[in-house]
């Protein structure tokens, strides 16, 4: 692997090209992280300056530190801020009618990341930051008025409305301590393209996924997305009761499998579709003018062989998700213990998932989190102890495992059963995909709770994890790319 590189500080903060027209953000990007992402991997191939610095002119700049002070120290690593436009202006009439895009975009950040390349570029840890995070921005101009404003609170993705990039740079280094090296910023048009230009992009589910505000239809299983589909995949926030939360960890899973499709399709061998894709990425991307041609090239070498399970996604840990403040609404709050330690794990270099042995068989996706499954386990097998090995494994993989095991009543059995009230077929489903081969018996008025009958056939207990963990308060739930994509 390339040796490692680090970039003098201080030429990062050069001022950005006077001028430069301010494009209006918009809501539901998270779109955008997988193009900007997306062009730092595809400089993984190292055909060097020649290719790179004739797309990097297509960069559009931004000013996101000029006059900032008071900063935090810098880390080992490099740390991406990325936020998301709108930019629907560009669309064309039958695009914004078919993805349902109408109305008028909004002038703030919807979703905003966090991106950190460790050190060694072996690592990428995205951190996802709510919109509607409580936080404090620091006194400044204010960008619409032009009059001074004291230090105030407001949601996070009010901040670029009312001090554009460099404002929303500094709450965001406020709120986490972690230095900003980089900022970037794209838009709704500018994705559509990008995964267009790629060929389109694999996605599993393990349900059904409708959205009537975003138009989103997807059956269960894999399905390969287009541009606008994609599009309105990242933007769905109406799937079910996670709301934001679960959109963001569908945005995380959609990078993924980008970062999947553009490391195994070749495109990062071959020079000229390299071209034509990084061209079609870069078109509407704004940066600061400290981020070119050589930040490129060298990102590229040290990042060879960089694969989705070099990459990791979570979002901040919450503490309070509906805190209201006067005079700005219904606020998150961050987890006052876990935030802190995961940007300490940031400024720190350190990963946020725990190793695990690659070796060990990756989880199979269930529709329903194993912790809200019931499941009390008998022994139907001539084998002392299987049920409680068993429910050990069930309980270990996630499941909520009740009473304790014994003999089952009609004796020996030679394939493991699970009976389940007909109410609870999804729940039903989950548990049997931890059992690889078990039969499933409907029975009404049985209840929430699943009997499992352990069998004389009876194998290991497969491991299972929900598609979207759930994000508990005062933990870091976290996941690597590798588990993110169809498997």
């Amino acid at each position: 692997m390339t040796a490692p590189f680090r970039f003098p500080r201080p030429a990062r903060r050069r001022a950005a090209r006077p001028g430069t027209r301010r494009r209006p953000p918009g809501p539901r990007w998270g779109l955008r992280i997988g193009a900007v992402v997306s062009v730092l991997l595809l400089a993984a191939s190292g055909v060097g300056h020649a290719v790179v610095t004739g797309v990097e002119s297509g960069i559009g700049r931004v000013d996101a530190f000029q006059g900032m002070s008071n900063r935090p120290g810098g880390g080992d690593g490099l740390n991406f801020l990325v936020v998301g436009t709108d930019g629907r202006d560009r669309l064309t009439a039958a695009e914004k009618q078919k993805y349902h895009l109408g109305g008028a975009p909004c002038h703030c950040t919807d979703t905003l990341m966090l991106v950190h390349l460790s050190a060694d570029r072996d690592r990428a840890s995205v951190i996802s930051l709510p919109r509607d995070s409580y936080a404090e921005v620091p006194a400044h101009t204010d960008a619409v008025t032009g009059r001074q404003r004291a230090q105030h609170p407001i949601k996070l993705n009010a901040a670029y409305a009312e001090g554009g990039p460099s404002l929303t740079v500094r709450t965001v280094e406020h709120m986490t301590g972690v230095h900003i090296d980089h900022y970037l910023e794209v838009d709704f048009t500018s994705f559509m393209r990008s995964v267009d230009a790629v060929g389109g992009v694999e996605i599993c589910t393990v349900r059904p996924l409708h959205d009537s505000f975003t138009g989103l239809d997807l059956p269960v299983g894999k399905s390969r997305l287009n541009g606008g589909q994609a599009l309105q995949y990242v933007r769905s926030r109406h799937l079910d009761g996670s709301a934001d939360l679960g959109r963001m960890q569908r945005q995380q899973r959609f990078l993924a499998a980008l970062i999947h499709k553009i490391t195994s399709s070749g495109v990062l061998m071959n020079p000229i579709r390299f071209r034509d894709v990084a061209d079609t990425m870069l078109r509407s991307v704004r940066a600061d003018s400290g981020f070119g041609a050589g930040d490129l090239v060298d990102l590229g070498q040290a990042m060879r062989g960089f694969t989705p399970s070099s990459s990791e996604f979570t979002s901040v840990p919450l503490g309070d998700v509906a805190r209201p403040v006067p005079g700005v609404g219904s606020t998150v709050r961050w987890d006052p213990v876990q935030a802190p330690k995961l940007f300490r794990a940031i400024r720190e270099d350190q990963p946020i998932t725990a190793p695990r042995d690659r070796d060990e068989p990756r989880a199979r996706v269930v529709d329903i989190p194993p912790g809200q499954v019931q499941v009390r386990v008998d022994n139907g097998s001539d084998r002392a102890g299987l049920a409680a090995t068993v429910a050990k494994e069930l309980h270990a993989t996630g499941f909520a495992t009740t009473g304790v095991p014994g003999n089952s009543a009609h004796g020996k059995v030679p394939r493991t059963a699970i009976v389940y009230d007909p109410r609870w077929d999804r729940s039903a489903r989950s548990l049997a995909a931890a059992l690889p081969g078990a039969q499933l018996r409907p029975a009404a008025g049985r209840g929430p709770v699943m009997q499992v009958t352990v069998g004389q056939g009876q194998g290991t207990v497969q491991r299972v994890r929900a598609e979207e963990p759930p994000q508990k308060p005062g933990r870091i739930s976290a996941i690597t790319g590798d588990e993110a994509v169809c498997p």
